[in-house]
């Protein structure tokens, strides 16, 4: 197969797209009825979006054994999707760090965000402690993945890093 020509058909990308807008409906409901901010913007192959709520409690691997962890003293959910820009699948194994930059124009920190299972959405995520509420920036950086790639043509994306920055995101704590 030459170079310059795709191994993926028609039917295949359909249903990629096809998979893409289901993931997208997720985000939407994501942002609009359970987070109090979000956002998406697009850059280089990726669509980049973020999403803030109240620092929430996660089940987290111990030796053999999930073990729930209730937030201690965070007061944030930061949850950042990552999304293919042509068909707009979450895009697994990237190296997501994002930082916080409060009202007075204070970095609050820089934060990898880990790939974060959800019944509903995957996203990478962690829970922060910021110190008060008000309009923030946010700036997230996306790493290339490391995983194999298919096709002579769409297999060629997701090679440079990405950063984008959202102006204004909402940011109301929770208990702290």
């Amino acid at each position: 197969m030459s170079p310059d020509s795709s191994e993926a058909d028609e039917r295949q990308l359909a249903l990629a797209r096809e998979q893409g807008e289901a993931y997208g409906r997720a985000l939407e409901h994501m942002v609009s009825s359970v987070a109090d901010d979000g956002g998406e913007q697009t850059a280089g192959h990726y669509r980049i979006g973020y999403a803030v709520e109240e620092a929430e409690g996660m089940f987290q691997m111990q030796g053999d054994d999930l073990e729930w962890h209730s937030p201690e003293g965070e007061n944030l959910h930061l949850e950042v999707t990552v999304r293919d820009a042509a068909d707009g699948r979450f895009v697994p194994g990237v190296r997501v760090l994002a930082t916080l930059i409060d009202p007075e124009g204070e970095e609050v920190g820089t934060h990898e965000q880990p790939l974060i299972w959800h019944p509903m959405i995957y996203h990478y995520g962690r829970n922060w402690t910021v110190p008060a509420d008000g309009p923030y920036r946010l700036r997230v950086r996306v790493e290339p993945p490391a995983f194999q790639r298919h096709d002579e043509i769409n297999g060629r994306r997701f090679t440079e890093p990405v950063e984008v920055e959202f102006d204004s995101v909402e940011v109301e704590r929770g208990s702290d």
